[in-house]
């Protein structure tokens, strides 16, 4: 008796055990999908959208493009990332920075990536295109082939000037967010892109410094790989230059006001310095610093934008 009792409960545990192990599998494969978007990298981008979007009216954005613009250019984005997930899966799996990432770990299969970046792409495109203008859906997809397929299958691996080529597709999302709202052109947003256009070289390569053995080891040519770390160095010093130029370009413009102008200064100040030590007093992990530096140098410029809109130019 007590041994036929014993088989519903063993049968239970086993059932529980194959649900808890199926729930794991479906929690994973979740925050594999996620991961591939970049999120990180999507919503730094999204806050350029959303200053863009901002700047492209005097007053208040309307709600259904700045809900559906952000949401499509957002998902666009993430189609993107996740495709560049799909063709570096290999020389991902060999670098320390990304041999984690969902593809190398054998988390989701090719297929699945495709099928999702696919999905998310189109999905997007139809949002932009039907709730948004044809103009941001249009451009938000040329902005996916640039990353994805001219960047990261080809440039990336062609020549050392990717990263100043590809970096125009990267530059986009505020001249997106401004299309969104207007659906059309305006010069005024093509210097927003011009600000990213010449912040990512030195952002990018003081990472590439930081990884320059595991680049050469996959034979990627980042210039400190075919150029030298000097060189490189003496790069992104002249680039924080030309983006303090390109940071004031707004202000001779009308653009913008004193809040962004002494914001945009400092900022700009605090760049060049940090490049100015890692050409001339370099240590170890500095690269990497000035690589995080960068980061928050764009966070803070653009909400530094959407301050000044609201409270000098409006």
């Amino acid at each position: 008796m007590a041994k036929s009792l014993s088989l519903p409960v063993s049968a239970t545990k086993t059932a529980n055990a194959a649900q808890s192990s199926t729930a794991k599998v479906d929690s994973l494969q979740w925050r594999a999908y996620f991961e591939m978007t970049k999120p990180k990298v999507v919503a730094l981008m999204l806050l350029t959208v959303l200053v863009g979007m901002c700047l492209a009216l005097p007053g208040a954005v309307p709600l259904q493009p700045l809900v559906f613009g952000m949401v499509g250019i957002g998902m666009m984005a993430g189609s993107a990332a996740a495709y560049n997930h799909l063709i570096d899966r290999r020389i991902d799996g060999l670098m320390a920075r990304t041999y984690n990432r969902p593809l190398p770990k054998g988390k989701l299969s090719a297929v699945k990536a495709v099928t999702f970046a696919t999905t998310l792409g189109l999905a997007g495109f139809v949002i932009l295109y039907a709730l948004v203008n044809p103009l941001t859906a249009w451009l938000t997809f040329a902005s996916l082939i640039g990353y994805a397929v001219v960047y990261t299958a080809y440039l990336k691996r062609a020549t050392p000037q990717n990263i100043v080529i590809g970096g125009l597709a990267g530059a986009m999302p505020p001249l997106l967010g401004w299309t969104a709202v207007t659906n059309e052109f305006h010069g005024n947003a093509l210097l927003l892109v011009i600000i990213i256009f010449a912040w990512t070289p030195p952002h990018f390569w003081a990472l590439a410094i930081h990884r320059k053995k595991e680049y050469a080891k996959v034979d990627i040519p980042m210039l400190p790989v075919t150029h030298g770390v000097e060189f490189t160095k003496t790069c992104i010093l002249l680039y924080t230059f030309l983006l303090a130029v390109a940071c004031i370009l707004p202000v001779l413009v009308g653009m913008c006001g004193p809040v962004y102008l002494v914001g945009s200064t400092m900022l700009s100040c605090g760049f060049i310095y940090k490049a100015w030590q890692l050409k001339f007093h370099d240590k170890p992990g500095l690269a990497m610093d000035v690589f995080k530096f960068s980061i928050y140098h764009l966070m803070i410029l653009f909400l530094v934008l959407l301050v000044d809109h609201y409270l000098w130019v409006n």
